[in-house]
C-alpha cells in the first residue's frame, strides 16, 4: 500500500500547511510590527533629541542670529536637506522680510547666482515662499518646485537643481521675526509629524528673539529717558567721554556742550501739575530735537555730528562735535533759542518758557564731567543775568563757582557753630524821635574774615535753601531778644521787623513754624511785624493771600517791604491783611532831586491812609529828607541818618540813651 495516502491524510497534511502559513505570515507581521516600533522609537528618540538640541541651544544662544544659524544647521542635518537659509523682517514700515545673510549648505554645489539672488530679494507679506509662510504664520510645504515654481522663478530655484521647499516662520508671541527656508533636490512631500516638529523649532527660536528684545529694550531704558526718550545723562556722559578722548588722540578741540535749563518750568509745574509739566518736557524735547535735525532744513540745524540728551527735570544737554568753533556753538545756542520763542500748547492753556543756555568748549578740558560742569556753570550766569539767554565759559566762573561753594560750605558749618549773628536797625518814630522798634538784619562772622554782609551771602543761601534754617533762626533770636528789651524797657512799646525771604515764604507749614516761635519765646505776637516784598506777594496772589491770612491770625502784624518797585493791583493790594507800607529806599533817597519820586511818595502815603495802613519810609540819610518826610506826615524812618544795623548791646544802649527823640 506504499506511495498511497487516503483522502483524510491528504486533508490533515494541507490542514498543518495552512497553520504552518499563517503561523509564518504572522511572524512576519510581527517581525515588521517589531522593526517598525523600533523605528519609530529611534525615529522618537532622534526627535526628543532633536528637540532638546535646539531647546538648549535657544537658552544658550547670545544672539538671535547665533540662535538661528544653529538652527539652519541642525535641521538640515536632521531631514537630510542640503540648503537652508534665513530672512528677518525689517524694523521699517512697512514690513518686509530681508535676508539675513545666514546660510548653511552641505555637500550640494549651491550656485552662486541662486545665493546672491536670494539674499537681494525682499518679501512683503504674502509674497513668494518666504511671504506666504509670514502671512500665514504657519510651514508653507513646496512638495514639487516644478508645480509651483512660481513661487521661486525670480531666485532660478529650479536652474540650481533644487526641486523641493518649505518656509517655516519664527513667531515672537504674535508676530513673524524671521522665516527660515530650505531646500531639497529631491521632491519631497509632506509629513505632519515633521510640520509639528518645525513649528516647535519656530517656537524656541521665538523665544530668543523675544529674550534678546527684552535684553536690548532694557538696555535702551537704562541709556534713554523713559519722558522723552532721549539719551539721558549716562549715554550722554558716555559719548562726551568718548568724543574727548577722540579729540586728544586728534590733537584737536572742535567740540564742545551746551546746557539748557528751561526758565519757568517750575512755575508751570507748581501751577498746572506735574502732568502739565511733563507734557512741556516733551514738547521741548520734540522742539529741541527737530530744531537740530538737519533733514528739517532749518538755518539752525547741525551740520556735524551731535547728541541731544535730557539729563534730568527741565535740564537739556547737547554735544556739537565737528564744528568750526565757538561761533558755530554760539549760531546753535541762538537757534535753540529761537524755537523756544512761541507758546506751548498745555491742555487749554498757552505756556510761554524760555531757556538759560550755558556753552563750554573742549579746550584746556579732560574729562567729560568737568565740561559738563563748565558748561553747567555758565548756564548758572546766563540764567541770574535774566534767562532766555546764552552764556560762554571762562576760567573766572570756575573761580567764582569754588568761591561759592566755599561759602556755602562754611555757611553749613556757621549754622552749626552759631556763627550768625543778628544786628538790629532802629525804626523812629518820626513825629516824636522815639524808637518805635528794630528791624532784624542777619551777619555773618565768618572765622578769621570779620562779619560778611548779605550781599555776599544772602544769594547763595537762597540757591542751596540755607535760607530757611537761617531765616528761622533769625526769627527765633530776635524774637528773643525783643522779648529781654521788652522786660528791661517795659514802658517802650517796642516791635521787631523780620524779613520773609521768598524760600521761606514758599513754605508750606510757614505758619506752624511762626506759632512755634512765638510760643516758646513767650513774645508777644503784636510785636512781631513780618515783611514781605511786594513781588512776594503778586507772584502767587492767592496762595499769598491764604498764607498771609493765616500769619495774620497768629496775632502778628504784616508789613509790605520795598513798595513802589512792583507791579501790585490796587483791587488785590486792599484784601492784603497788612499793618504797614513800608516805601522803598530808591524814592527816599531822590525825593529832592525827582519830582516824580516825590509824587510817588504822596501817593503811596495816600493809599496807606485811605487803607488805614502806616508808613514806614526807608533810606533817610539826612535831616532835609527827615524833615520833607516829617512835612509829609509819614509815620516812621529808617534809614543811616539815625543809625545803621548795630549789634544787641549797642542797640541795647540806643533804648537807652534814646538819641533821635524831639524836644
Amino acid at each position: 500500500m506504499t506511495g498511497f495516502t487516503s483522502p483524510e491524510f491528504d486533508s490533515q497534511l494541507q490542514h498543518l500547511q495552512k497553520t504552518i502559513d499563517r503561523e509564518r505570515l504572522a511572524r512576519i507581521d510581527a517581525e515588521a510590527m517589531a522593526d517598525r516600533a523600533r523605528a519609530e522609537l529611534v525615529r522618537r528618540k532622534q526627535e526628543r533629541a532633536f528637540m532638546e538640541s535646539v531647546a538648549a541651544a535657544a537658552n544658550q544662544a547670545l544672539s538671535f542670529r547665533e540662535a538661528i544659524q544653529y538652527a539652519l544647521e541642525q535641521i538640515c542635518t536632521f531631514i537630510d536637506w542640503p540648503l537652508g537659509h534665513a530672512y528677518f523682517t525689517t524694523r521699517t514700515s512697512p514690513v518686509q522680510l530681508s535676508s539675513s545673510s545666514l546660510w548653511h549648505t552641505a555637500g550640494f554645489p549651491t550656485p552662486d547666482t541662486f545665493c546672491r539672488a536670494t539674499e537681494q530679494c525682499r518679501y512683503a507679506p504674502g509674497e513668494g515662499l518666504p511671504g506666504q509662510a509670514m502671512a500665514r504664520r504657519q510651514t508653507v510645504w513646496l512638495a514639487d518646485i516644478g508645480e509651483q515654481e512660481a513661487l521661486l522663478a525670480q531666485r532660478g530655484a529650479w536652474d540650481a537643481g533644487l526641486r523641493a521647499a518649505f518656509a517655516l516662520p519664527v513667531m515672537a508671541g504674535n508676530e513673524v521675526v524671521a522665516v527660515l527656508e530650505f531646500f531639497s533636490p529631491e521632491p519631497t512631500p509632506s509629513e505632519n509629524g515633521l510640520l509639528a516638529l518645525m513649528a516647535f523649532v519656530g517656537i524656541q527660536l521665538g523665544r530668543v528673539a523675544e529674550r534678546q528684545r527684552a535684553e536690548e529694550q532694557s538696555i535702551h531704558d537704562a541709556f534713554h529717558d523713559s519722558l522723552t526718550r532721549l539719551p539721558n545723562r549716562a549715554l550722554f556722559l558716555d559719548r562726551l567721554n568718548r568724543a574727548l578722548l577722540r579729540c586728544m588722540r586728534d590733537d584737536q578741540d572742535n567740540m564742545a556742550v551746551l546746557f539748557i535749563d528751561a526758565d519757568r518750568f517750575k512755575i508751570v509745574n507748581d501751577s498746572l501739575g506735574h502732568l502739565a509739566g511733563d507734557s512741556l518736557i516733551r514738547q521741548i524735547a520734540a522742539r529741541l530735537s527737530s530744531g537740530l535735525d538737519p533733514a528739517n532744513g532749518e538755518s539752525g540745524a547741525i551740520r556735524g555730528e551731535y547728541t541731544l540728551a535730557r539729563l534730568g527735570s527741565d535740564e537739556f544737554a547737547i554735544l556739537l562735535e565737528n564744528i568750526a568753533g565757538a561761533a558755530e556753538a554760539v549760531h546753535v545756542a541762538e537757534h535753540v533759542l529761537s524755537r523756544l520763542q512761541a507758546p506751548f500748547a498745555i491742555g487749554s492753556q498757552e505756556v510761554y518758557c524760555s531757556a538759560s543756555i550755558g556753552i563750554a568748549l573742549a579746550a584746556d578740558h579732560q574729562a567729560a564731567d568737568e565740561l559738563l560742569r563748565d558748561a553747567d556753570l555758565a548756564m548758572h550766569r546766563a540764567k541770574r543775568l535774566g534767562g532766555a539767554r546764552w552764556d560762554l565759559f571762562d576760567q573766572a566762573m570756575h573761580a567764582s563757582a569754588f568761591q561759592r561753594m566755599s561759602l556755602e560750605s562754611d555757611m553749613r558749618r556757621s549754622l552749626l557753630e552759631n556763627r550768625f549773628v543778628v544786628h538790629y536797625q532802629p525804626v523812629v518814630d518820626l513825629r516824636t524821635g522815639r524808637i518805635s522798634g528794630f528791624e532784624a538784619l542777619v551777619r555773618w562772622n565768618r572765622h578769621d574774615k570779620g562779619l560778611v554782609y548779605p550781599n555776599d551771602f544772602i544769594p547763595i543761601a537762597e540757591d542751596t535753601g540755607l535760607i530757611i534754617p537761617l531765616d528761622l533762626w533769625v526769627m527765633r533770636e530776635a524774637c528773643r531778644t525783643l522779648r529781654g528789651w521788652q522786660e528791661e524797657f517795659p514802658s517802650e512799646p517796642l516791635t521787631i521787623s523780620i524779613n520773609l525771604s521768598t524760600r521761606l515764604f514758599s513754605l508750606a507749614n510757614l505758619a506752624e513754624q511762626v506759632s512755634e516761635i512765638l510760643e516758646s519765646t513767650e513774645v508777644d505776637p503784636a510785636c512781631v511785624r513780618l515783611e514781605i516784598t511786594e513781588t512776594m506777594a503778586m507772584s502767587d496772589a492767592d496762595r499769598a493771600l491764604q498764607l498771609l491770612t493765616e500769619l495774620k491770625a497768629l496775632g502778628v502784624q504784616l508789613s509790605i517791604d520795598d513798595f513802589g518797585t512792583g507791579y501790585s493791583s490796587l483791587n488785590y493790594l486792599h484784601r492784603i491783611p497788612a499793618n504797614v507800607l513800608k516805601i522803598d529806599r530808591s524814592f527816599v533817597s531822590q525825593m529832592h532831586e525827582s519830582e516824580e519820586c516825590m509824587q510817588i511818595i504822596r501817593t503811596i502815603m495816600l493809599l496807606a491812609r485811605n487803607l488805614g495802613m502806616r508808613v514806614i519810609a526807608e533810606g533817610p540819610e539826612t535831616e532835609a529828607h527827615v524833615e520833607k518826610l516829617v512835612g509829609l506826615e509819614c509815620d516812621y524812618g529808617q534809614g543811616y541818618f539815625f543809625s545803621k544795623p548795630v549789634s544787641q548791646e549797642q542797640a541795647r544802649h540806643l533804648l537807652e540813651t534814646a538819641p533821635f527823640e524831639r524836644s
